[in-house]
């Protein structure tokens, strides 16, 4: 079935409301790249004032024009716009693009003529992209609608395109089109967003997700405005085996919203978009060169790769440079097995390094067939998973026959840097080597695209388990629980807690203690008060009943002056627990991808830290010990130092049944946070929880 956008991607007519026989005129641009690339669609300029544009019949208005066009552009002022949409509506219009500004970004007058707008194509069902909007190309079949001059600036594309642009910003789609074609990159769409008042920017992603002229997709990004839809359109990239690569704008974190829980002012929004990238295997741009780079590299995404990599050099300097560069961009440089050494050592002379980098020395000029022993050894052994050749000019040119041959007989993933001037770049481009001209761009791109590689295997088993973890939520009583109540539903879930007991008067609190067994800390147990040391209302390591009937009343009496309107429900009991760490773990709804889980060092410097990993829901026991290991302080929980070690697969498990309580319980739920998690040489307790519906 048709997608609804395939109207205004791939029109087989286009309309021009607003026509203009100016090339340079937002009007008449569209219709002069129209002409000049050979559209084969109808083209109808509608202009009173003309009676032919660019060689095309020009029609007084819209209801002159002889058929219902799939796309109409309106390239009018915006007080105009909504009520021409509806006219080209009833002449049976499929799409339209809006290029005025004026609307929403203006205020007042401008937004309600944006609600106009959005009303319109709410009613019809009509996809309207703009306004405020550059519009768009389809390279592949030259349906030019966008008044951009950077079509007549690059190089002509030889071919179909393979790439998609999508952007919030015109001159950033522009900008990097101009980088992707230097490079050779061959694109399909060109998409800028602008307002998205009716179309939003992930909807084109699920259009691109199915588009077979879309290898890949570029895109930059400045908000998202629906989360769960840019989910969904990753998941059918990696399910397709397209990259996604995604500039996001914007460092700002909302702190400001951070008011009752640790866990909102680390899960900042920037954060969480990084987070959301990890986790869908979306490549997170750091500049435009590099995503061009990305594009290009995307065309050799069937070759085996990933981010354990073999450096071959004719210069120890080099292999030292290029390994402190992958290294410091998350890559591996292992050393090669002892049998891959030893062939490598038949050809290399002893001053030549062979464990990796591997230094194959000017001496290879000397014996040139060896390089094809040399590509074959890594080519054929496990350890690695990518092979980079840094060879300058001639000598990679020497190079490249072996270097094709053994291309052409492995999967492997080999890449070429050559800061020289080879002949052969476009041979080993033609047998899926790419060939990189800078070592610095090397170093950006080659990476982010080999953990790419890597990726793809995590978020196809996420997919699975978001799939499986689809379960209706259960409706429960979550008006003001307090710290033992919250306790207790969390334990339904699998977060075991601490021992305790609450304790209404001094005397029940006194058998709580003995029960529970001394030392005991004490904590004023009221849902309104979520900072208890703030109001005074903690009191550790109590040895004896005197010390904790006067930490009753103390805790109360403090509370009291703290909060006046609190409700206090006395305190509670429990036992003085000591761990090997302590953890924070705890759930917030993003306004963008919705329930999140943050893990990260307790205690009281962790926003100071900030030493945190980030998931999307749901979260299981795999993706939990995969949080901790990413966290800086996991050699704390690992027997750092002689410590002893913690009992890492029980906090994972109380931390994926936190997922398990925060979708089970719907979203009512606004945050639920454990803090700390102690985590113990066996097992892991919820010493404090707080739970926060909206």
């Amino acid at each position: 079935m048709p997608h609804r956008l395939s109207p205004m991607l791939q029109p087989g007519s286009i309309a021009m409301i607003g026509a203009s026989n100016d090339p340079k005129r937002i009007g008449g641009m569209p219709l002069d790249l129209l002409k000049h690339f050979g559209y084969q669609g109808r083209v109808y300029p509608v202009n009173p004032k003309y009676g032919d544009v660019f060689g095309y019949r020009c029609y007084p208005d819209i209801e002159s024009v002889p058929a219902a066009p799939d796309l109409v552009v309106l390239a009018i002022g915006a007080a105009d716009v909504t009520a021409m949409l509806r006219r080209c509506r009833a002449h049976g219009a499929r799409a339209a693009i809006v290029y005025a500004a004026g609307f929403a970004e203006m205020g007042g007058e401008g937004a309600a003529l944006q609600e106009e707008l959005e009303a319109f194509a709410r009613e019809s069902g009509m996809p309207v992209a703009g306004p405020n909007c550059m519009g768009f190309a389809n390279l592949n079949t030259h349906a030019y609608t966008a008044f951009a001059s950077v079509f007549r600036n690059v190089e002509p594309q030889p071919g179909a395109g393979r790439a998609s642009l999508v952007t919030q910003s015109g001159n950033v789609c522009s900008t990097v089109f101009a980088l992707m074609r230097q490079l050779g990159v061959t694109v399909s769409h060109f998409i800028n967003t602008g307002n998205e008042a009716c179309v939003e920017f992930s909807e084109y992603l699920e259009y691109l997700a199915q588009d077979g002229d879309s290898d890949c997709v570029v895109g930059y990004i400045e908000q998202l405005r629906d989360g769960q839809r840019f989910i969904e359109a990753a998941l059918a990239f990696a399910e397709a085996g397209k990259p996604m690569i995604m500039y996001k704008a914007g460092q700002t974190e909302k702190g400001s919203e951070a008011v009752r829980s640790h866990t909102s002012a680390l899960a900042g929004n920037m954060a969480l978009y990084e987070a959301a990238f990890r986790q869908l295997n979306v490549i997170q741009g750091q500049d435009f060169t590099q995503m061009a780079d990305l594009a290009w590299l995307s065309g050799f995404r069937q070759r085996q790769g990933g981010k354990r990599v073999a450096i071959v050099t004719l210069s120890g300097a080099l292999g030292a440079i290029l390994a402190d560069k992958f290294i410091g961009a998350g890559m591996d440089v292992p050393t090669l097995p002892d049998q891959v050494q030893q062939a490598l050592r038949d050809g290399i002379p002893d001053y030549g390094m062979v464990s990796n980098p591997v230094d194959v020395t000017g001496n290879i000029v000397n014996n040139p067939d060896f390089v094809r022993s040399v590509f074959t050894a890594l080519a054929s052994t496990d350890a690695i998973d990518t092979v980079v050749v840094y060879a300058t000019g001639a000598l990679l040119d020497r190079m490249a026959e072996p270097l094709l041959e053994v291309c052409a007989a492995h999967p492997r993933l080999f890449v070429a840097i050559d800061t020289g001037k080879a002949t052969c770049r476009a041979r080993l481009a033609e047998g899926g080597i790419p060939v990189f001209t800078d070592i610095g761009r090397a170093a950006q791109a080659l990476p982010a695209f080999c953990h790419w590689l890597d990726g793809r295997a995590g978020v196809a088993r996420w997919a699975e388990l978001r799939k499986s973890g689809a379960a209706a939520p259960v409706a429960r009583e979550l008006a003001q629980l307090d710290e033992y109540r919250t306790k207790l539903l969390l334990s339904e879930f699998g977060v075991p807690p601490v021992a305790e007991a609450p304790a209404v008067d001094a005397n029940a609190a006194v058998e709580a203690a003995v029960r529970i067994g001394y030392p005991v800390v004490l904590k004023i147990l009221s849902a309104d008060i979520a900072h208890k040391t703030e109001a005074g209302g903690v009191r550790l390591n109590l040895q004896d009943e005197a010390a904790v009937r006067t930490a009753f009343h103390e805790i109360l009496a403090a509370a009291r002056a703290h909060a006046p309107e609190a409700r206090l429900q006395g305190v509670l009991v429990q036992a003085m627990s000591k761990g090997v760490a302590e953890l924070i773990a705890g759930v917030t709804r993003d306004p963008v991808f919705g329930a999140a889980l943050t893990v990260g060092l307790g205690g009281v410097l962790t926003e100071l830290y900030r030493d945190v990993s980030h998931r999307l829901l749901p979260v299981d026991e795999h993706s939990a010990t995969e949080m901790l290991r990413s966290i800086k302080a996991y050699p704390l929980l690992d027997g750092f130092r002689g410590r002893p070690k913690a009992d890492v697969a029980a906090a994972a498990g109380a931390v994926a049944a936190l997922s398990r309580a925060a979708l089970a319980l719907g979203e009512e739920v606004a945050e639920i946070e454990v803090n700390p998690l102690q985590v113990r040489q066996s097992g892991a307790v919820a010493i404090d929880a707080l739970l926060l519906t909206r």
